[in-house]
């Protein structure tokens, strides 16, 4: 009996070793993570070290003192060609779960999360290989054009300074959304897991007390770093003060007045049929775009053109995610206004005169 406990003993260590760093970090045995991730710090990207990096965008990672920040960071691809599709945290039963990142040839579904840097939610729009050369989009990337000469100006929206900094997927306050079509089609192509160095730097974050959530409340003093595992005071960027919390971008003000449930429920009905009207609208759009790289590949199109027709695809998605948020904001600030008008000012009590006092002074 001892020699079989031995046995099972030695075979569960040599299980633990051989687990990705990243889900010993993340994944805590018999503990259910309850409560959601901080909101995502604001920082500024530092510059890209040189070409053929990508950026890796920093995120809240789980480990036995709970949540720490992984700061972004510039990695080199494992090969060419390859894309990173960041991490996420999903609630799913009833418990928030990691979706660990991946590199393939095409970004995929990454929770809706806005990290920012190019990867918006829904997609990415840092850069693109051409070949065996990677593609820079100097309008959401920090490059110096006297290093790297591989770029492109293409507009992005940029949602970093919008109230939403929500850091997980489902759950209350998280984020809602719904893989694309594309996005599904990405999941089930090729992956690799993160290189060596991505896990290296993510142990050395899970060692670095000032990086957990407990100690730094959200703002980390090193946000991200230019190469994996480097927090030395050189070329690291500190998070910002922030300016919102882990809510969605349809939640009420905390310093709003309490309204009656009745229109709270009638706002959330509103929200919920406008995110649906978006959530089909977009589904529209992702279709006719696999319909035309089809027709692409059914023709033989060169590199140029099918490079052409993306970065269209591209600029169309972007023109309509700012439209989502212009509803969006529109509806929000409709239903401001329906609170403002029901809450009726108080009018402060007339002073009462004091009793008038008809007996002569003694």
């Amino acid at each position: 009996m001892r020699i079989a406990r031995l046995v099972c003993s030695l075979l569960l260590a040599v299980g633990m070793l051989t687990i990705p760093a990243q889900s010993r970090a993340q994944v805590a045995v018999g503990v259910s993570i309850r409560v959601g991730p901080p909101v995502l710090p604001v920082y500024a990207q530092p510059i890209c070290p040189g070409s053929g990096y990508i950026w890796i965008p920093g995120y809240w990672a789980y480990g036995p003192d709970g949540y720490f920040w992984v700061p972004g960071t510039w990695a080199e691809p494992p090969e060419v060609g390859l894309l990173w599709t960041p991490g996420y945290w999903g609630w799913e039963a009833d418990s928030y779960l990691w979706h660990a990142g991946y590199w393939g040839p095409e970004v995929g579904f990454y929770g809706g999360i806005n990290y920012g840097f190019g990867y918006t939610g829904v997609g990415f729009f840092g850069g693109y290989w051409r070949g065996s050369t990677y593609f820079y989009n100097r309008a959401v990337t920090n490059i110096n054009v006297s290093i790297v000469h591989n770029t492109y100006n293409t507009t992005v929206i940029n949602n970093n300074t919008t109230i939403s900094r929500v850091s997980f997927n489902g759950g209350r306050g998280g984020v809602n959304a719904r893989a694309t079509s594309r996005e599904i089609a990405a999941e089930h192509q090729r992956h690799v897991a993160m290189t060596t160095e991505q896990n290296q730097h993510q142990q050395a974050a899970s060692t670095n007390r000032t990086l957990l959530a407990s100690v730094n409340h959200g703002r980390p003093d090193v946000a991200a770093s230019v190469r994996p595992g480097q927090f030395d005071s050189r070329g690291v960027a500190e998070a910002a003060k922030p300016v919102a919390s882990n809510r969605s971008a349809f939640s009420q003000p905390s310093d709003a007045t309490p309204v009656n449930p009745a229109l709270e429920q009638k706002h959330q009905q509103q929200l919920d049929q406008l995110k649906q009207q978006q959530d089909q609208e977009r589904q529209r759009v992702e279709q006719k775009h696999q319909q035309e790289q089809q027709k692409l590949q059914q023709h033989a199109a060169d590199d140029r053109k099918q490079q052409d027709t993306q970065r269209k695809q591209q600029q169309q998605i972007q023109q309509l995610e700012q439209k989502h948020q212009q509803q969006q904001q529109k509806l929000q600030q409709k239903q401001q206004q329906e609170r403002q008008k029901q809450q009726k000012p108080v009018k402060p009590p007339s002073p009462s005169r004091p009793p008038h006092d008809d007996k002569p002074a003694a």
